[in-house]
């Protein structure tokens, strides 16, 4: 008798099984561990920022001027030559999503530098990064439903930004101004995480970017020129050296591996590891300026790390099921 079709030599017919998964352990996702890797770089090159800020020479919207503005001529030999032809491809929608996102992520800028100014520097930090809260309310409207664990991870992670800037709300009327400020550039934070989500489904990083980030410096030059704030006149050497590695660290660095990996990760995980820039900065103020941290900036960097991993558990779980 002829052998069966597909049979081993020992006429046992040939089966293709799963392979084996132990109860509760969810394998990492390709790239998982990489995109990780890539936010940890991204949270300090943006944790840098606030020590860059606050050791530059120059007005709040011209230093988020220039950032952005370097960043796109830094870019634009590169982007020119490798990406010039899905540049030209890239949809009506795409297009107007990323300028959309570069649009909010300018006023983001220009609702957060000058609420430094107009109240504490405590108060602002916990009312800008209330950015996961935003993040997991818009999704909720846009009907996606958040895992509860997502709504704990956020609220431990915030907890561990108020435990090291603290709550020092003052009744003034201009410190409520840069409250309120503040409050909307964490809300304008989530507008800009979750519009770069949805452009990083169809577009590269670098073209998405690029778009983003020369519609920021357009937005912001309009602003600046508008209000008088100066541009260049009168900086010094070393002025220009800190918007330089500003450039480098908070925005090629840091915001440009955040639109990298939201693509991968999600925007709850992305939104919520932006937390860590607040003890990431007051550690990094430590060692530079000599600014010492307050007793509570170790162990809530702990309580953000421990709020994050409970995003990044629920997150994985989601994509499983």
């Amino acid at each position: 008798m002829p052998a069966a079709p597909h049979a081993t030599p020992d006429h046992s017919p040939v089966t293709f099984r799963r392979p084996h998964r132990q109860p509760g352990v969810i394998p990492p996702a390709p790239g998982h561990r990489t995109d990780l890797l890539l936010l940890a770089v991204a949270i300090c090159g943006i944790s840098l920022s606030a020590p860059l800020i606050a050791a530059t020479a120059a007005p709040a919207l011209a230093i988020a001027f220039w950032r952005n503005a370097l960043a796109v001529g830094t870019l634009s030999p590169f982007i020119l030559l490798r990406n010039r032809t899905e540049l030209r491809r890239m949809g009506r929608r795409a297009v107007l999503l990323s300028a959309a996102a570069g649009a909010v992520l300018a006023l983001h800028f220009g609702l957060w530098l000058p609420s430094l100014s107009m109240t504490s520097v405590a108060s602002s930090t916990a009312l800008v990064t209330t950015t996961p809260i935003w993040t997991t309310l818009i999704l909720r409207l846009r009907g996606q439903r958040r895992p509860a664990l997502v709504w704990a991870g956020s609220a431990l992670a915030i907890l561990g930004v108020v435990m090291v800037s603290g709550v020092d709300l003052s009744m003034s009327s201009r410190a409520l101004v840069g409250d309120a400020l503040a409050l909307g550039a964490g809300i304008a934070s989530a507008g800009y995480v979750l519009i770069g989500a949805e452009v990083r489904r169809t577009v590269s990083t670098a073209a998405y970017t690029y778009v983003c980030y020369s519609t920021t410096a357009l937005v912001l030059l309009v602003v600046c020129v508008c209000s008088g704030v100066s541009l260049g006149s009168g900086y010094s050497a070393p002025t220009w050296l800190k918007l330089l590695a500003l450039t480098l660290a908070a925005q090629l660095l840091g915001h440009s591996l955040l639109n990298r990996v939201v693509h991968g990760l999600g925007p709850s995980v992305t939104s919520t590891a932006i937390l860590l820039e607040t003890p990431g900065a007051a550690l990094i103020a430590a060692l530079w300026l000599g600014q010492r941290p307050s007793a509570a900036a170790y162990p809530a960097l702990l309580v953000i790390l421990a709020g994050l991993a409970m995003v990044i558990l629920s997150d994985r779980r989601d994509k499983r099921c």
